[in-house]
């Protein structure tokens, strides 16, 4: 950041800051105010003298510079006069003592620390370098934020004089420099799709500024768009050809040649990665290493900086470090092969046992003693009877030596607690399924399975690179199905690799078979389910039933509250059983509130339910109490976002009681957060008598379509639904099923598969009578019939949808539909009617409080005033829906919203603008399918041409047409013609 310009402090030596201190800006007009409230400055030359003066730095400015600096070499007659009379003014307004007359000039002293933005800006750039240069960007990025947040528009914006020219210019320069260099963090740190929109608008304000044209060029190609950053690369040559005569940069040059080829070093931002710490170590009695110890790069460089600590030249501290993990993660085979990286760091001595924590006879902390104090060179005779006596003299003995302990499978923290050497130098390293959390001063660490790169590289270290080559994706669902625990993947590759007959698929095949598969990973000695039965066998009782029955519920993880309903306990006594569970590893915490099991040792648990759980009904009523638990708690979910709708009238009723939310916010929080187990809740229902309140949970959920984020999986959902509800012939289930299919097909763009799935829905939900389910779909139809513009079809679809909604006293639903109805009448050419209905629409919504589907009012208002030319009143329709779509995560509409933003402002000749928003609406990632992404391209395509930059636009164009063929759209056409015309040109 060279060139910065610098205001020192400008406060007293020992003053504190007045209650109401005095603040000046000059990054933006020049302002002032004491407190919050702002103090006048006057007119445009007297704010020039103050302006003048705060950039003096604190220091004097004699009158003949200030009249230089306001007129320049054509003064007026009187301008010192003019001076004095403006310094007059304005020491009336400030603090006694801040506008001084010195030496016949004048200065501003005596400013509080943080009074003037200009220098508040220059301390946090200097912070964002410093942290830069320390590899902090996180920190750096966030600092350089909040010194670019000080600009408020144009740096001493309508201030005359030269002097303000001049600094004008130069503030601008710095506060470009500022924003490139946060952009290059960006880029740095991977978020190359966000910063796209904003280089663009850059771009499209400063064209001949190279530094950003080369970013923008990175961005896009790490974002995947090639030629549209070789474009950039096109229109910036021709265009400092045009303007300067001149050839792109070198660095712009090379940039370019980099792209052509690919290069590698391109691909992910540069930030180098720590080299991981190895402190060798060599205990005599440590067990051999495994030739085939794989990955745990992160854990061998944590736990070696742990035993570096305590082997250092100081030697000031006895390292503990506790592994913790399910059985079969690999927490021995991980600690003995870090002791032997670290041997000759330890020199006077190497201990091992095998403590035998996890069987029903552990070893005893005194015969443990015994043989380490043997081990180092202590006589039989001399070794006392006592376990304090014994802990005593083994600490003795360690005393000033080096030493190595390693306690392998420990029970618990009081069985190892005498072993540890206590002494300055030595360290310890203790195993465990067991979380040490007692054990005072220890390093904790959570041994977690496997990566999936990891797991596949033990696997094929184990069978051979031939055999895994040649059946990579066989070998991939093997060490999944084995939930990547290494003793289950060593198991299965063992058994392979005696089995020259077998094929990969053939071992994946096996163990595909879930109700087999735990039976299948054993092999010898070794056998996955004998290593969990080990935990099991220990487990209170309490503890023991809420493992088998945590077991039965299908999701990724579970909070406590849906726990509590499984187990049928109060939330406080359910954290506490699952806390204690997780001290023995059979259950992971995922998330403060959260936790979840790992998929071996979940179908070990279902098979312990299957085994002991008693009365056997008991399972079906965990699964039932917890699907009561998602539906009451997402029924008042539903209910809070959709004030008027009476859906939540119409679901089948529950005994289980919900949440309750004291906010939209945190009601929102609760439907995201427990999206994929809520969904794993609805499937796991299907082909039982759960059904119909799994259908309705899924609709009271719908939510999760229109926020983008769990779509696909809402779909999967919802066939599966489908599919059970037409096999067991629940005509009503299968309605509302393929209701909640519409919906998210909608959102994907299929419209043809959604109009064939509402089709089906109005058929069965007719034929029961469920007049919720045909007013709802009565209403998607009309969509359908929007994006296929077959407006009068949509018209008469919205207008039954009304009906039967006033008919079920359904307001929201009216409403709804409503702001659909005008859009069918934009479609007829009625842009009045369209207006009125819109507005209708919103004043309905604002009647009824909620705001989210307010938001959809204010889209379709602002379509129809985009569509009657009114650009700023859409614009502002646009501004509230999108934050309101923002406010509820709703990405999918935040990004057709940008969308429709950019149409406006192209509309009114701003193609500046209409790119900035079209790059945001594809930077979202989520704008509502192919069709609608090539909506949102060709849009982009038509400002940047307008912008000049015809090579990139022709990039998007063929984007575009490429989208568009694959949906086989008309739209193809008319990009196609676009596309001719820059040919021709």
């Amino acid at each position: 950041m060279d060139g910065v310009p610098r205001v020192p402090e400008q406060r007293r030596p020992g003053s504190s800051p007045e209650p109401e201190a005095l603040r000046f800006s000059v990054l933006g007009p020049v302002r002032a105010w004491r407190g919050a409230e702002p103090v006048a400055t006057g007119s445009p030359q007297q704010r020039a003298l103050l302006a003048a003066l705060l950039l003096r730095e604190g220091r004097t400015a004699t009158a003949a510079e200030l009249i230089d600096a306001l007129w320049g070499e054509e003064p007026p007659s009187q301008a010192l006069a003019a001076v004095r009379t403006y310094a007059s003014r304005l020491r009336k307004v400030l603090d006694p003592g801040v506008l001084v007359s010195e030496s016949g000039g004048y200065a501003v002293r005596g400013l509080g620390e943080g009074a003037l933005d200009l220098a508040v800006a220059q301390e946090r750039a200097a912070q964002a370098e410093k942290a830069r240069n320390t590899g902090d960007l996180c920190h750096a990025r966030d600092v350089l934020n909040r010194a670019l947040s000080q600009w408020d528009g144009e740096t001493l914006a309508g201030v005359p004089g030269p002097y303000a020219e001049a600094q004008r210019v130069r503030l601008e320069e710095w506060r470009l420099q500022l924003l490139e260099t946060r952009l290059d963090m960006d880029l740095e740190q991977g978020c190359h799709a966000e910063a796209v929109s904003e280089l663009t608008a850059l771009t499209a304000a400063h064209p001949l500024r190279e530094r950003l044209r080369e970013l923008l060029m990175l961005a896009l190609y790490r974002s995947g768009r090639q030629a549209e950053a070789l474009a950039v690369y096109a229109d910036t040559r021709r265009l400092l050809a045009d303007e300067l005569g001149v050839d792109p940069r070198p660095g712009l040059q090379e940039l370019q040649q980099r792209i052509l080829r690919a290069d590698p070093g391109l691909a992910e931002p540069s930030a180098p990665m720590a080299e991981p710490v190895a402190v060798p170590v060599r205990p005599a009695q440590l067990p051999a290493t495994v030739p085939d110890f794989t990955g745990r790069v992160s854990f061998v460089r944590d736990l070696s900086e742990v035993l570096a600590s305590a082997s250092g030249a100081e030697g000031q501290v006895m390292a503990v470090s506790a592994l913790a993990g399910i059985g079969g993660v690999g927490k021995t085979t991980l600690a003995v092969h870090v002791a032997h990286q670290a041997r000759t760091a330890f020199p006077d001595g190497q201990l091992y046992v095998d403590l035998q924590g996890a069987g029903a006879r552990s070893a005893e902390p005194e015969t443990v003693l015994g043989s380490f104090l043997r081990a180092l060179g202590t006589a039989d005779s001399a070794i006392p009877d006592s376990l304090e006596e014994r802990a005593a003299l083994y600490r003795s003995v360690l005393d000033g030596r080096r030493v190595l302990v390693l306690l392998d499978n420990a029970r618990d923290a009081a069985q190892i607690r005498p072993l540890l050497p206590g002494t300055a130098g030595c360290a310890a390293l203790v195993t465990s399924r067991v979380r040490m959390v007692d054990l005072a001063g220890a390093h904790l660490v959570d041994l977690d399975v496997m990566s999936p790169d990891e797991a596949l590289a033990l696997f094929t270290r184990i069978v051979g690179e031939e055999r895994v080559g040649s059946e990579r994706e066989a070998a991939l669902d093997v060490v999944a199905a084995c939930g990547f625990l290494p003793l289950a993947i060593r198991i299965a590759a063992s058994r392979l690799a005696a089995r020259r007959t077998w094929t990969v698929s053939v071992l994946a095949a096996k163990l595909a078979d879930e109700r087999r598969r735990l039976d299948e990973l054993q092999a010898g000695d070794l056998a996955v389910k004998a290593t969990f039965e080990l935990g099991y066998g220990q487990l209170e009782p309490a503890q023991a039933r809420a493992f088998r029955l945590l077991g039965l519920a299908d999701g990724p993880d579970i909070s406590v509250a849906a726990a509590a309903a499984v187990l049928d306990l109060p939330p406080e006594d359910t954290e506490d059983v699952l806390e204690s569970l997780v001290d023995t590893s059979l259950l992971e915490s995922a998330a403060p509130g959260r936790y979840r099991l790992h998929d071996l040792v979940r179908l070990y648990a279902r098979a312990c339910a299957e085994r002991d759980e008693q009365p056997p009904a008991e399972r079906e009523a965990a699964l039932s109490r917890v699907l009561d638990f998602y539906l009451a708690t997402a029924a008042g979910v539903y209910a809070i976002e959709r004030p008027g709708d009476r859906l939540v009238d119409d679901l089948e009723l529950t005994e289980y009681p919900g949440l309750r939310f004291a906010n939209g916010s945190a009601a929102l929080d609760w439907l995201y957060s427990e999206a994929s187990p809520l969904l794993a809740c609805v499937q796991q229902a299907a082909g039982t008598d759960r059904l119909r309140r799994a259908v309705d949970l899924l609709w009271a959920a719908k939510d999760l379509t229109e926020s983008g984020a769990n779509s696909h999986q809402y779909e999967t959902t919802a066939r599966a639904m489908c599919a059970a509800a037409r096999d067991s012939g629940d005509a009503r289930a299968e309605g509302r099923a393929r209701t909640t299919l519409t919906n998210v097909l909608l959102v994907y763009g299929r419209i043809q598969q959604a109009e064939e799935q509402a089709h089906r829905a109005m058929e069965l939900a007719a034929s029961v009578r469920d007049a919720t389910a045909v007013s709802w779909v009565a209403n998607d139809r009309g969509l359908i019939c929007l994006h296929q513009s077959r407006y009068a079809d949509g018209e008469s679809f919205f207008n039954q949808a009304i009906e039967g909604h006033r008919i079920a006293g359904n307001r929201l639903g009216e409403a709804v539909t409503l702001a659909n109805l005008s859009r069918a009448y934009l479609g007829l050419g009625n842009v009045s009617t369209a207006v009125s209905i819109a507005r209708h629409s919103l004043a309905v919504h604002s009647e009824l409080g909620r705001p989210m589907r307010r938001a959809s009012a204010h889209f379709a208002l602002g379509l129809a005033l985009a569509k009657a030319n009114r650009h700023a009143e859409a614009l502002s329709q646009f501004v509230d829906a999108q934050g309101i779509f923002t406010e509820h995560r709703q990405r999918l509409w935040v990004g057709n919203t940008h969308f429709r933003m950019a149409e406006v402002h192209l509309g009114a000749a701003r193609p500046a603008q209409a790119a900035q928003h079209a790059e945001q609406a594809l930077a979202l990632g989520c704008v509502g399918g192919d069709r609608m992404r090539g909506n949102v391209v060709a849009l982009l395509g038509r400002a940047l041409s307008e912008l000049g930059q015809a090579d990139r636009a022709k990039a998007c164009w063929q984007e575009a047409l490429n989208l568009y063929e694959q949906c086989g759209v008309a739209e193809a056409g008319e990009i196609r013609n676009l596309l001719k015309g820059t040919t021709a040109a």
